[in-house]
Parts: structure tokens; sequence; C-alpha cells
């Protein structure tokens, strides 16, 4: 293999692995075909690199592309090989990575290569929600590749040179890469396909990070490390923060936060924290965002398709991977477009069905003001969370008080002093009716707490559902 193979391959997988435990298999592997005179091309490993070692001392399996050989197009043996370590992940118990840096089908072998791409299509399905299936693409994954990589739970990608796409910038209608690169590691972020961006250096170690807190396969459990965090650490001043990514931060231990699909649907937050040493998924609402520069982009309030959807994967992943789940909710409905009138339904229901589906520990936190039936859809006691909490002077109801008055009350208002009614029959009506106490007193809520006290609620209702164990109706699967 050349020097540049190695840089390309087998280095980054070194680079990855805890030093000096990756071991190769099928290094001698090479394509059979004879069609195109293949016979004569030199074709090391058969163009990917393949094997086992550790990261944290955990057992993955790993393969890395190698462009110099044929482009590192994909053949049948080439897939062969990838294959082999979804059977042995699947035996074993360990999670799979890849490292694409492929230009494709390999054309010499025509159907060969197309059967191939199929059964690693299967392998990859058989394994989705039993191992963790993660891709990291750092040249070309293009055309059946970008399908391997959305098969993966998630995708990382580097982010100057590597190109994801189905069909090529060029030849979508109207377009060329220098008026949109749709294959870019930018564009296919902010179109939610891409987990972590990063420089090669950076992807590798938020790689590493991700594999060290997660379990490795669907009966192990969550990863676990000493707690050196102070369990009952008071969260001060959390109270104002609308930047949800920088709450997850303040009630993690030790300030750690891995988020999944940063800059894709934006008002939905989504990654995984620590509390007493657990890795725990975290889902919640936002309306604002704090850059590193302390300036303030205002978001909307609403339940979006894309921040619908975005949840509700990640839910699911946790829910097969036994990840207890926190939210935080804050939102008052649906978003109010003509387009998202379009899909938002779906996509609401489909949060909705992964929280209500979802059989791991479950706790909801109510922020903020909460409205309509997007209550639901953010883990509310009606659909499953085994513990749901409210701060206080928050409002959760139908809709905003002052709207409501105004529907309730409206011929009274045509009467007398309408500013001084409405003001007057809101107040009642949220005390009544949708105040944070009025919810508790019907059991919706379990408690009102304190804001500073969220992390101490959060880590102590953990531990109280560790044991959980709740079933489902018989069924092949849902149809949803």
């Amino acid at each position: 293999m050349s020097n540049t193979a190695q840089s390309l391959a087998k280095n980054r997988i070194e680079a990855l692995l805890d030093q000096g435990s990756f071991v190769e298999i099928g290094a001698r592997v090479t394509a059979r075909s004879t069609d195109f005179n293949l016979q004569s091309k030199q074709l090391p490993s058969d163009g990917v690199i393949t094997g086992y070692g550790t990261i944290d001392q955990s057992l993955v399996y790993i393969y890395s592309q190698d462009a110099s050989v044929l482009g590192g197009t994909l053949g049948e043996m080439h897939a062969k090989k990838m294959i082999r370590l979804y059977e042995l992940a699947m035996k074993t118990g360990a999670p799979i990575i890849g490292m694409i840096d492929c230009n494709g089908v390999r054309l010499q072998e025509a159907t060969d290569a197309l059967d191939a791409f199929g059964k690693l299509y299967l392998s990859q399905t058989l394994a989705s929600g039993v191992v963790p299936q993660i891709t990291a693409i750092f040249g070309q994954c293009g055309g059946g590749l970008a399908l391997a990589s959305s098969l993966s739970d998630f995708t990382f990608m580097e982010g100057q040179k590597a190109k994801l796409f189905v069909n090529a910038p060029n030849t979508l209608d109207g377009n060329q890469t220098t008026k949109c690169d749709s294959a870019s590691a930018s564009f296919q972020e902010k179109a939610g396909n891409v987990d972590v961006v990063g420089s090669e250096e950076e992807v590798l170690k938020q790689l590493r990070t991700l594999v060290s807190i997660l379990p490795s396969n669907n009966e192990d459990e969550a990863y676990l490390q000493e707690c050196e965090d102070d369990l009952n650490r008071l969260c001060e001043d959390i109270e104002g923060i609308k930047d949800t990514a920088l709450l997850a931060t303040e009630i993690s231990d030790d300030g750690f936060f891995f988020e999944t699909k940063k800059n894709y649907a934006k008002e939905m937050v989504t990654g995984f924290i620590r509390l007493n040493g657990a890795t725990v998924g975290y889902v919640a609402n936002r309306s604002e965002i704090i850059d590193q520069e302390g300036k303030t982009q205002k978001l909307g309030k609403a339940l979006t398709t894309d921040g619908c959807q975005k949840a509700a994967d990640f839910v699911r992943f946790c829910d097969a991977f036994q990840i207890p789940v926190v939210s935080f909710t804050a939102t008052t409905g649906f978003a109010t477009t003509t387009c998202e009138e379009k899909t938002i339904a779906k996509a609401a229901a489909s949060l909705l069905h992964a929280f209500a589906q979802a059989t791991v520990a479950k706790v909801n936190f109510i922020i903020g003001d909460t409205y309509g039936s997007a209550i639901n859809v953010m883990n509310a006691k009606s659909i499953g969370a085994d513990f749901v909490y409210a701060w206080p002077n928050v409002s959760m109801g139908v809709m905003d008080a002052t709207q409501a008055a105004k529907i309730m009350y409206a011929d009274e208002l045509q009467k007398g002093n309408a500013t001084a009614l409405v003001s007057e029959k809101a107040k009642e009506f949220n005390d009544l009716a949708q105040s944070a106490m009025a919810a508790t007193k019907r059991g919706y809520v379990d408690d009102i707490i304190e804001p500073s006290t969220t992390r101490q609620y959060a880590i102590a209702t953990l531990e109280l559902l560790y044991s959980k164990r709740e079933e489902r109706p018989t069924k092949k699967h849902s149809s949803f």
C-alpha cells in the first residue's frame, strides 16, 4: 500500500483508536472480477481497510476507504469486507465506525457492485437499534454511499474537502457548485444530514467523545463514569436562560454537553449530557441563541417540522439504546406558515409517537409558557412521561390567557371597559385553568420546583427510575 494510502486510510484509523489497538481483518482480500481487464490492476485490500480496535478500552469495529485504489470505489469484495464487520459487530455487541472516502460504485463490476451495495444496506438495517453505527466522511460520499451514511445513527463530516450527495451539484437543474455547492459540509449540515462538522482532527476527537459516552449495544447499560461534580449543586440564575444549549451545560456534570445537529433546526436542541456520571439524552425547545461574543439571535417559540423530526429521530435512538431522556419544554404551539402547514402535522405526530413509544425513563421540565397540543408533543404525562416538573410562573394550557379571555367574554367586552375586563378575566383564567399550580392540582404536573434545583431533581428522578420496566402491546412494529 502506498504512503498516500497509509496517510489517508490507515492513519485515520490509528489516529482515532487507542494507540496500538488496531487489528486488521481481510488485508489480503482483493477483487475477483476480471471484466474490463480488472485483474491487471493492483487493488490492495480492495480499497478498504477493515478491522477492530478500542476507544477508551471499549471494542469497536472500523473500516476506512482508500481513495488511492480505484478512487475508493465500492465493488463486490470491498462491500463484503464491510459486511463482515457488521456480522462481527452484531455477534459481539460493539459499535461500527465507517470512514468514507469513495468515488461511488465500481463501474467495472456493474451489477456485482450493485448487489453488494444492497447487501451492505441490509446489514446496516439489521444492525439498526442493535449496535451504534457512526459514519465519518473525509472525501467523496456520493450516490449509494450517501444512503449508507444516512442509514447510520450519526454522521460526521470534514468541513473543507468532504462531499456528501446523492446527485452531484452540477447535475441539479439550474445549479452549479459556484452557485450552491449542495455537496458541501455546510449545506448538508443545515439540511440535517450531518451531526458534526469540523477539521479532520476535530472530527476524530469528537468521534472518540461520542463513542466513549454511548453504550456498546442495545443490551448494554449507558456509559457510566465516576461523577466528580456535586450532585446537590444548585444552578443559580438559570431561569432567564432562553438558549437551552447553554442550559444543558449548566445542569450537566462538569458542564459536559455533546450537541447533535447543532446547525439544523436550531429552535430544537438535542444532544447528550451527563447526570451523576450517566449518559442522558437531552431534548429542549429554544427561543434564543447566544453566540460566543454574547450576541443574541431571537428564534420563534413554535414547534417546526424540522425541529420535530430532529427530536423524534434522537428520541428513537435513545430509546433503542436504553438511554434515559430529559426534555425541557417552552413552546407556544406550531409554526404558522403555508409551507409548515404542509408538513407540521406529520412531523409533530412523529415526535409525539417517539416519546409515547419510548420505554426508557422520561422526565419533562416545563420551563416556559406552553400552549395547545404542543404540550402533549413535548413529552407530557398524557403520552407517558414518568415525571413532569414545572418552574414557577409558567403558563400551560389551551392558549394565551389574554386571547382566551377575549374569546370567552366577547359579548361582555362590547358593553364596558374592555381593557380592564380582559385583564381581570385573563388573570382569573390563568389562575383557574392554566397556571403551574392548576396543572399540579390536577396531577398533570408532579411538582413545582425552583429553577435552581433542576439538576437535583433530574438526578434524583432518574435514580428513582433506574430500574424502570414498561411493556408495550405485542406487535411486529408500529405502522407510523
